[in-house]
């Protein structure tokens, strides 16, 4: 049984007033549709490019080669300008939060993907004319970055947290969150993430903390903790060189490290099959034997299979000396773990590993289910403490109340989660909810504001067991002295050594990040978190809609009376190319900057080398990059990164990641800065050409000019402006960077710019020898103009169509692009510096006038003529015109 707990309750927590303007809630494209077929700069996006950025993209010719390393640099810093808010009067507002990292260390590929994601929904939004708010943080990630610290202090210096005392040991933590901190959004930085960097955010800053004091301070005063007893944790075991598993259940997850085998009946049919074969160990990766025992395993309990460990079990015991099994003892008489074992489990209290065993099992994907299951308690005769399991105090927020709303929210369509399939994980957690521990038995994190007498302070008898949640040791004293009806000193009270779970103070970051609970002391945080709160989308992983979506959505509406959120986007998780989990301990994280900038072998086997992998899976590893990167990673950029993660999306729950797919897409952006080298000089139109009823500004007076591929093309594009559109606004990414790849290269590429040479180069030959000199010389020159006016919209519009996808090499050619107009429409524009990012997208009014469909009808029957005719002369081995025989 659990004693009186402490819960947080709703009805005493200040509410954030509901705001009166409406605002834009999904990524349908908005209703202000333009008539206009051309797209412009908008008026207030004047944006000065830095004199690195100007002498490259204005005052230079455009390099011979793709060089990422080159076109990435300097448009980050040009994109923060661009930021700034429109001048019309009541912009729209679109607000996102980027999921936090773990300060853990650097970011590995499931967080670039996260980033990418994010990114060109931020930069689509940002180019429909919205302020997009989209802010980046931290996440103080308790429990995982103090064992990263105490791994790196026994690993350098031979010391445990307790040598340095917990004072010590923080400052520790912190200058190792600063080294990672700055480290993390650097490869942010390097991703091109449009994040307002001027409003990160820290899980642990002084703001997050208020908010923490906010939603902790009204906890019931009086409670014990407890340690949850009765409960059976079911989690999996892999059978060795095959895909199937076997469920074990376990009262004490911590034993895990001394299991040494697990048993089956021998007279179970259902697992028969496994008889003499072994297991994998998810911690060491060492093969136990599966063996079968008739007095140990009842067929008709649980699972049928038992996990033994017979350094801690009476029974287990006998069954290992029965089957001569080895006896590991893995917890000392201190309570702590010991033993040749996972080392950030060795020294750690074993109800700690406890909880960070069932979270591991859970990151492993092998955790199945905790179930109630009645467990009797021994109790010490000379101490009265208890031998085993040991009691222990805990804080609990009650969320029975909270979880029925989130579930009845998504049931009732107030709040969306797509994929849908998801939406039954989010019921089959929240419908089975049990209290929340939010205590942990840390020493990095937010301190519990909770406070008590000091053992043997003058008082009542049981005062020490009574607790004051307070947001200062001042008030904690106050509501104490109230409370027992004496006076008090400062140094009479105690604070509650535990921090709070990480996930509580991220569960609140829809709200705090835009400043609550501050609102009443700065109308510009008032005004910001009302325009900003509710989100307009939470897009994140999958393997997280419980751990933190869940938590927001409760959390925030339980402070707030909204929902934090109206639609939940969720991302498959990224493994490597053989289907594994992306992993630190196994040596397969591939940092993106190593895809982004190149690595060679040599460096990549020192930085595996130098991470926290153990000896057998650091051997595996090596061979494992040996094999796929013989030569390195060439550098490929972050626009190919982020176009193969998308590209990406269109797989199920999980993305099996091959490094050489962002090789093949790096290919891709040196097609597209090929092609723009191409036309650039094509652009050309005479200087003093002027705007005439013969010389006309716009390309829809050009129609009766254009040639059949001209209006072909056109129409093709507009298109792909729809497809693209479409698939961004269903969160369908994939299907979006596959259109415009497939238009930009197998259409306008392999097809029109083929048809538009001759107009272009003027060797259009003259068919009709009646037909007027003067006039043939005209007509010649109104289609080159056509042509050419056609070819820039075509390759501007493909540039803000992939600049979601592809920012740093789309900014870099649209800026060239822009000031080649053979239109010459705007030249007041043209002399404003300014960004991709402040032009207009291409939306479907754009260009709905442009669909041809005889022209299209009319082209598949031109492009098939000439394939067939390509397939014959193949056929036949005829040559190509002009083609020399081979060895003349």
């Amino acid at each position: 049984m659990l004693a009186r707990r402490g819960s947080l309750h709703g009805s005493l927590c200040a509410r954030v007033v509901r705001h009166a303007a409406c605002r834009s809630r999904c990524l349908a494209p908005h209703s202000n549709l333009h008539s206009s077929a051309r797209l412009s700069v908008r008026n207030s996006a004047s944006v000065p490019l830095s004199e690195e950025l100007r002498a490259r993209v204005k005052n230079a010719p455009l390099a011979a080669s793709y060089d990422p390393t080159v076109v990435e640099q300097g448009w980050q810093q040009h994109w923060q300008q661009a930021l700034r808010p429109q001048l019309e009067s009541n912009p729209k507002v679109f607000s996102m939060i980027l999921p936090p990292p773990n300060v853990t260390g650097a970011l590995h590929l499931g967080h670039a993907l996260t980033i990418t994601i994010q990114d060109a929904i931020a930069r689509w939004h940002r180019m429909r004319g919205l302020d997009v708010r989209w802010l980046p943080g931290l996440d103080h990630a308790g429990i995982a970055t103090q064992s990263v610290v105490e791994r790196k202090l026994h690993k350098e210096r031979g010391l445990s947290r307790f040598d340095l005392g917990r004072e010590a040991f923080v400052d520790e933590v912190w200058h190792w969150n600063e080294q990672f901190g700055g480290k993390i959004m650097s490869q942010i930085d390097h991703l091109g993430a449009i994040v307002k960097k001027d409003q990160s955010y820290f899980t642990l800053d002084d703001k997050r903390s208020q908010a923490l004091e906010k939603a902790t301070k009204k906890m019931l005063p009086g409670r014990n903790r407890a340690v949850e007893f009765g409960v059976m944790h079911r989690f999996r075991y892999q059978v060795a060189d095959s895909e199937e598993f076997l469920d074990v259940d376990t009262t004490r997850p911590e034993t895990i490290f001394g299991d040494v085998a697990v048993a089956v009946h021998p007279e179970d049919s259902r697992y028969t099959k496994f008889h003499g074969k072994h297991v994998v160990h998810p911690f060491s990766h060492e093969r136990i034997p599966i063996v079968t025992d008739a007095v140990l395993v009842n067929m008709e309990l649980g699972t049928g299979v038992v996990k033994v460990t017979p350094a801690h079990d009476p029974k287990d015991f006998e069954c290992g000396r029965r089957h001569k099994l080895p006896e590991v003892e893995v917890i000392d008489k201190y309570g702590k773990l010991c033993g040749n074992i996972d080392q950030r489990f060795v020294g750690m209290d074993r109800f700690d590993a406890r909880q960070l065993v069932v979270e591991e099992l859970q990151e492993m994907s092998l955790y199945v289910e905790k179930l109630d299951h009645p467990t009797a308690l021994s109790i010490c005769s000379r101490s009265g403490d208890v031998i085993e399991p040991l009691l222990m105090p805990q804080w609990y927020v009650n969320c029975g109340d909270m979880a029925r709303r989130a579930a009845d929210n998504v049931r009732n369509g107030v709040m969306a989660i797509e994929p849908k399939s998801h939406a039954h994980t989010w019921f089959f957690f929240l419908d089975n909810i049990q209290d929340w521990c939010v205590s942990r038995q840390l020493w990095w994190g937010h301190r519990i504001p909770a406070y008590r007498l000091k053992p043997g302070t003058a008082g009542t008898a049981d005062a020490s067991d009574q607790w004051f949640v307070a947001a200062s040791l001042d008030e904690a004293r106050e509501k104490a002295e109230a409370e027992l009806g004496f006076k008090l000193q400062n140094d009479d009270l105690e604070q509650d050594v535990d921090v709070l779970d990480t996930w509580f103070s991220s569960g609140l970051l829809p709200l705090s990040a835009f400043g609550w609970p501050n609102m009443s002391c700065d109308d510009a945080v008032a005004k910001d978190l009302s325009s900003s709160y509710p989100l307009d989308v939470m897009e994140t992983g999958s393997d997280i809609l419980f751990f933190w979506v869940a938590r927001m959505a409760m959390l925030c509406e339980e402070f707030s009376g909204r929902v934090p959120f109206e639609k939940v986007l969720l991302h498959p998780m990224v493994r490597d190319k053989a289907g594994r989990k992306m992993s630190k301990s196994l040596g397969n994280v591939v940092d993106p900057l190593h895809v982004i900038n190149g690595i060679s072998l040599e460096q990549l086997l020192t930085d595996l080398q130098g991470g926290n992998v153990g000896p057998r899976e650091l051997k595996k590893a090596e061979k494992e990059l040996k094999k796929e990167f013989p030569k390195g990673i060439p550098t490929c950029g972050a626009d190919a990164l982020r176009f193969t993660l998308a590209s990406y999306l269109q797989q199920g729950r999980q993305i099996n990641m091959d490094v050489q797919r962002v090789v093949s897409y790096r290919h891709f952006c040196n097609k597209v800065w090929n092609a723009v080298r191409y036309a650039l000089p094509l652009l050309e139109t005479t200087k003093d050409a002027k705007v005439t009823a013969d010389n006309p500004a716009d390309l829809s007076l050009l129609r009766d000019d254009m040639t059949l591929a001209d209006r072909w093309i056109m129409s093709r594009l507009a298109a792909v402006v729809t497809e693209v559109n479409n698939g961004i606004a269903a969160n369908q990414l994939a299907a979006s960077v596959a259109a415009i790849q497939r238009f930009f290269v197998q259409e306008l590429c392999d097809v029109y710019i083929e048809f538009s040479k001759p107009v272009l180069y003027g060797n259009r030959l003259q068919t009709n020898e009646h037909e007027d000199a003067a006039a043939f010389e005209q007509d010649q020159f109104a289609r080159k103009r056509s042509a050419q006016a056609t070819l820039h919209r075509c390759l501007d519009y493909s540039m803000r169509l992939l600049h979601p996808f592809t920012p740093f090499v789309t900014e870099e050619l649209w800026q060239r692009i822009r000031d080649s107009d053979p239109l010459n429409t705007s030249p007041s524009e043209q002399d404003v510096e300014t960004s991709i990012l402040c032009s207009e997208y291409p939306e479907e009014a754009h260009m709905s006038a442009w669909i041809d469909v005889d022209a299209e009808e009319r082209m598949a029957l031109v492009i098939n003529v000439i394939h067939g005719i390509r397939s014959l002369r193949h056929t036949v081995k005829v040559l190509a015109p002009n083609a020399a025989p081979a060895g003349d």
